[in-house]
C-alpha cells in the first residue's frame, strides 16, 4: 500500500509542485489525501482519497471504519428519533461505497445511492448533475416508489464537499418532488473555499429547511490563476512523451513500474502494446496474461439480496448480508493460496459495498494481508512518483455495456501493488466477453499477479412494473384516451377519457321514465341518461356564491389528499378519477402536483357502474401503458360508501380472472363524510359547487354509459359529449378558482398533513350504518335509495325522482341550493337532528309513474 505521506513525501507534493497549489487545513488531511491530475476540461487537480478505497487499496476495516464513525455522528446529531425517520442517499460512483457505510453507522436508515446506469422498466424518481464530472447524469431508480417521500431527515454522502454545486443540484431536485425539512451533507473531507462557504446556508434559507454539514476533516486547496490551462498543458506533454515511448518498459527517473511478481511464461509468448496515448505509469509490460485464467467463484448469494443500494438497501438487507458474508467469505478463501502474503479485493465502479464486505470479512479469514479498491470510469494521468497519488493505472474497455456508448475503465495503483492475489468482485450485468476478452481486466491483471479470481454477485432488478403486459393484439384493440377539444371542454393535458364516444347515440329518457325502469329491473341506471337539468338563473348565481365562498375550503382539501397520495401511496402517482364526478378532482390534483411539486402527473377518467364493475378495458390500457402500484383511483366524496365497495370487489375479480396485478382499490376522495376510505381532503360533509351542476361543470361530458348493444368485450364503456352546452360551461371556471387559491393554503395544508399522517384514518363506516338505519326507519327497505351528503343529494335533485331531504337542523349556506332545487321540484326539506351529515336525498321509493305528489302516499312501502 502506498499511503498519503510515503517515506516522509507526501503524495500530493509533484503536482503541488507543478501547477503551485497549496493544501490547507486539518492536519489530518495530508494523512487522507493526496493530489493527482484530471484528464478533464473542467477541473485539473483531483482530491485522491486514501480512506475511499477508490483509486488507492486500503484496509477495508480503515475504509468500512470511516464511514462507520460519520454515520453515528449524523446519528448523534439527528437524535434517535429523527434518526428513525432518515433516508441516506449516495452519490455514483465514488461514494457509493460511503454512502452505504454511512447508512451502517446511522443504523435504522434505508439506503439509496444515484445511479449511472439505466434499468428497463424501473421508474425514475429524480436525477441531477453533477457539474465537475466527467459524466454528470446521475439518476435515482428506487425500488420502493415511496422511499424519498415524507418529512425525515435526507443524508446526503460524497467523499468529497468542494464547491457545493453537486449538493445543491440534489436538493434543489429533490426538494421540488419531496420537500422536507432538514438535510444533512457527510463528507470525507470538506474542502471548500471561502467564497462557497456561505452558500450552503444561503440555500437552505431560499427553500427554508435546515442544513446540517458533517465532515472527518476540512481544508481548502488554493489555487492560483491560470491553473486549469497549466494542468491540461502538463498532462499533455506527459501523455505525449508516453506516446513516443510507449514501446519501452517505461522506467523513468523515478524508477520502475513493474514492481510485480514475473508473468507465467505462457503470458509473456504473447506479447503486444496497450493501446496507444500511455504515459510511463500506464499498464505498458508488453505482455498479454494467458486467457481464461481466473478462477470463478460463486458465492452463493442471497436469492433476492440486492446487490447494492442502486434501487434501495434497507436494514433487513444488510442483516441478510451480515449472515450470508461468512460463507461467501470461506469460498473466496478457498481460492486464495495459503502462502499468498498480500491480496487486493478489487470492486467495480458503482459495486463498492459488496466488494467491501467481502474484504472486510476476508482480512478475518485468511492469513494474507487484504487490500480494498475498485475500478473506475475517472480518467486520470498516472505518474510513478512516491509525491503523486496515482502511481500506476490498469487500462481496460467498458464490459458492462454501459448506456453511454464503449470507453475506457481504469484500476489504479493495482500495476506495481506487488499483490500474490487479486479478488474481481462485478455484479452480473458486467460478465460479459468483454471482461474475459483479451485486453479485458481480468487479463489486465493477470499480468500483474499470478491469481486472478472472479466472484460474479447477481445484478439486482426489481420486480417488473406490471404483472403482465397485454398481448400486441390485444393492445392494439384499445384505442388511445379521448381528450379534449374533440371530446371535453378539458384541455388536452388535463385528463384522458378511456371511454368511447357515443354523442350521436340518442341515449336520454325522462327522470320519471328512467326512475320506474329502474326500479322496477326493467333497465339498469348506466343504460340510458338523465335529461341535462339545464340551471336557472337563479341556481346559477347560487352556484358561483358557493364557489366563491368554498374555493379555499376545496383548496386546501385538494392539497390535503395530493400530498397524501405523494406521501403514502407514490411519489409520481398516475391519477384515474371516476369519471363523472371524480374528473374535476382529478384535474385540481394534478394541478395541485405541478404547482407544489413541479410534477406533470398523468390523469385519465374511467367508468365504474354500481352492480357491473369498473370497465375491466380501461384496467388492461393502464396496466399496458404504467405500473398499476402508481395508479390512484379518485372520486370526489364518499356517501355511504357503496363505489369503495364496487371498486374493491371489481379489482378482485379482475385480477382473478387473469388481470393485471398490483392496482390499490382504495379511492382518494377530497371530502369522506361517510369515513369509508383513508385518503381523503376533509371528512367534513360540505358543499362541493362541482355537485351542484351536471355536465356543464365536468368538461360537458355525461354520466357514463354500458349497454350490451354499445359497449361491446372490447370497448371502454361509452358517454356522450354535450358540444351544445358550451355556451353555460363552467368547467374551467371551476378549476381556475380552485387552483388560484393555492398559494393561500399551501402553509396550512402542510400543517394539516402532518397531522392528517400521525393519526388514526381507519374508516369506520358510520356513514353506511346511518344510512342503514335512515332505510329502515323511513319504510324504504332499500339503502341504494338513501343518497347522504351534499354531493349526493344534490345528484338525487338532479337526476332521480326525489321523495324528500332530510337537512341536519342549522345547516346553512352549504343546503341554499338544495333548497332552490327541492323548491322547484316540489320536494320537502324535514330537519334532522342526529344526522351525521349535512343532508340526505331519499329517492321515491318504488316509483310508478301512477304515483301522485312528492310524499310518497300513494306508494306501497
Amino acid at each position: 500500500m502506498r499511503n498519503a505521506v510515503n517515506n516522509g513525501v507526501w503524495s500530493g507534493t509533484w503536482v503541488a509542485e507543478r501547477l503551485g497549489l497549496e493544501l490547507v487545513g486539518d492536519d489530518a488531511l495530508p494523512e487522507m489525501l493526496g493530489l493527482a491530475l484530471r484528464r478533464n476540461p473542467k477541473r485539473a487537480h483531483l482530491l485522491v482519497s486514501h480512506v475511499l478505497g477508490k483509486h488507492v487499496p486500503q484496509s477495508p476495516a480503515v475504509v468500512h471504519g470511516h464511514g462507520l464513525a460519520l454515520g453515528r455522528r449524523v446519528r448523534e446529531l439527528l437524535g434517535p428519533e429523527e434518526a428513525a425517520k432518515a433516508v441516506v442517499l449516495g452519490y455514483a460512483e465514488t461514494a457509493t461505497g460511503l454512502g452505504h457505510c454511512v447508512a451502517d453507522g446511522v443504523g435504522v436508515a434505508p439506503y439509496l445511492h444515484s445511479t449511472r446506469r439505466p434499468v428497463p422498466g424501473v421508474a425514475t424518481a429524480g436525477g441531477f448533475e453533477e457539474s465537475h464530472s466527467h459524466a454528470t447524469s446521475h439518476l435515482l431508480l428506487p425500488e420502493d416508489p415511496t422511499l424519498l417521500v415524507g418529512d425525515g431527515p435526507l443524508v446526503l454522502v460524497d467523499d468529497e464537499f468542494s464547491t457545493g454545486n453537486t449538493v445543491l443540484n440534489t436538493i434543489r431536485d429533490l426538494h421540488g418532488r419531496y420537500p422536507r425539512g432538514r438535510y444533512v451533507v457527510v463528507a470525507l473531507v470538506d474542502m471548500r473555499s471561502g467564497a462557497d462557504a456561505g452558500r450552503l446556508d444561503d440555500f437552505a434559507r431560499e427553500i427554508g429547511a435546515r442544513v446540517d454539514l458533517v465532515a472527518t476533516a476540512s481544508g481548502t486547496v488554493l489555487l492560483p490563476e491560470g491553473v486549469l490551462e497549466k494542468g491540461q498543458a502538463l498532462v499533455a506533454r506527459h501523455e505525449a512523451e508516453a506516446a513516443a515511448n510507449g514501446e519501452r518498459s517505461a522506467a523513468g527517473s523515478s524508477g520502475p513500474v513493474a514492481r510485480f511478481p514475473a508473468p507465467p511464461e505462457d503470458v509473456a509468448a504473447d506479447a503486444r502494446c496497450d493501446t496507444p496515448g500511455a504515459h510511463p505509469a500506464d499498464d505498458r509490460t508488453g505482455q498479454t496474461p494467458a486467457r481464461g485464467s481466473a478462477t470463478r467463484v460463486d458465492l452463493h448469494w442471497p436469492r433476492g439480496l440486492p446487490d447494492g443500494g442502486r434501487h434501495g438497501f434497507t436494514p433487513a438487507h444488510r442483516d441478510r448480508l451480515e449472515a450470508a458474508l461468512p460463507a461467501m467469505t470461506a469460498r473466496l478463501a478457498e481460492a486464495i493460496p495459503g502462502d499468498a502474503r498480500s491480496v487486493l479485493v478489487l470492486g467495480f465502479e458503482e459495486l463498492m459495498y459488496t466488494p467491501l464486505r467481502l474484504a472486510r470479512e476476508l482480512a478475518e479469514t485468511v492469513p494474507a494481508e487484504v487490500r480494498y479498491s475498485t475500478t473506475t470510469r475517472s480518467p486520470v494521468l498516472a505518474v510513478d512518483d512516491p509525491g503523486y497519488a496515482i502511481r500506476s493505472r490498469i487500462v481496460f474497455p467498458a464490459h458492462d455495456d454501459p448506456a453511454d456508448g464503449p470507453g475506457e475503465r481504469y484500476a489504479y495503483n493495482v500495476a506495481g501493488g506487488g499483490f500474490d492475489a487479486v479478488v474481481a468482485v462485478v455484479d452480473s450485468a458486467a460478465d460479459t466477453p468483454l471482461l474475459h476478452a483479451p485486453d479485458g481486466l481480468l487479463s489486465r491483471l493477470a499480468a500483474h499477479t499470478p491469481h486472478v479470481v472472479l466472484a460474479v454477485v447477481p445484478s439486482y432488478v426489481p420486480e417488473p412494473l406490471y404483472a403482465a403486459a397485454l398481448p400486441e393484439k390485444r393492445r392494439l384493440m384499445l384505442p388511445e384516451p379521448l381528450r379534449g377539444p374533440a371530446f371535453s371542454s378539458y384541455a388536452p393535458e388535463e385528463v384522458g377519457w378511456l371511454l368511447q364516444d357515443l354523442s350521436d347515440v340518442t341515449l336520454e329518457a325522462p327522470t320519471e321514465e328512467r326512475e320506474e325502469a329502474i326500479q322496477s329491473g326493467g333497465a339498469h341506471y348506466a343504460e340510458s341518461l338523465p335529461v341535462e337539468y339545464q340551471p336557472s338563473e337563479q341556481y346559477q348565481e347560487l352556484f358561483h356564491a358557493a364557489l366563491q365562498t368554498s374555493a379555499e375550503r376545496i383548496a386546501q382539501a385538494v392539497g390535503v389528499v395530493t400530498e397524501t397520495v405523494i406521501a403514502e401511496r407514490s411519489p409520481r402517482p398516475v391519477l384515474v378519477s371516476l369519471a363523472r364526478a371524480g374528473t374535476p378532482v382529478g384535474v385540481l390534483m394534478r394541478r395541485w402536483a405541478r404547482f407544489r411539486h413541479g410534477l406533470d402527473l398523468p390523469h385519465y377518467a374511467v367508468s365504474i357502474v354500481r352492480g357491473r364493475g369498473i370497465d375491466a378495458n380501461a384496467l388492461r390500457w393502464l396496466a399496458a401503458h404504467h405500473d398499476p402500484r402508481d395508479v390512484v383511483f379518485v372520486d370526489g366524496w364518499t356517501g355511504k360508501g357503496a363505489i369503495t365497495r364496487e371498486l374493491a370487489a371489481a379489482i378482485e375479480e379482475f385480477e382473478a380472472g387473469g388481470g393485471a396485478a398490483g392496482f390499490d382499490p382504495e379511492i382518494a376522495v377530497l371530502a369522506d363524510p361517510g369515513s369509508c376510505v383513508r385518503t381523503y381532503g376533509t371528512r367534513e360533509d360540505f358543499l362541493i359547487p362541482s355537485a351542484c351542476l351536471n355536465s356543464t361543470v365536468s368538461g360537458l361530458i355525461s354520466r357514463t354509459v354500458l349497454r350490451a348493444d354499445l359497449v361491446g368485450p372490447d370497448d371502454f364503456h361509452g358517454a356522450k359529449f354535450y358540444r351544445e352546452l358550451a355556451g353555460v360551461d363552467v368547467s374551467t371556471d371551476f378549476l381556475d378558482a380552485v387552483a388560484a387559491r393555492f398559494p393561500e393554503v399551501a402553509e396550512a395544508v402542510g400543517g394539516a398533513v402532518k397531522e392528517l399522517l400521525a393519526g388514526d384514518r381507519t374508516p369506520s363506516w358510520e356513514g353506511w350504518a346511518a344510512v342503514e338505519r335512515i332505510s329502515e326507519e323511513y319504510g324504504i327497505h332499500d339503502v341504494n335509495l338513501v343518497k347522504p351528503g351534499v354531493g349526493e343529494t344534490t345528484r338525487v335533485l338532479l337526476r332521480r325522482v326525489p321523495w324528500k331531504i332530510l337537512a341536519r337542523a342549522g345547516a346553512g349556506a352549504d343546503l341554499d341550493h338544495v333548497r332552490l332545487l327541492a323548491g322547484q321540484r316540489g320536494v320537502p326539506v324535514e330537519e334532522v337532528g342526529d344526522l351525521p351529515y349535512t343532508c340526505v336525498g331519499l329517492i321515491h321509493p318504488q316509483f310508478t309513474r301512477g304515483a301522485t305528489g312528492a310524499d310518497g302516499k300513494a306508494v306501497t312501502v
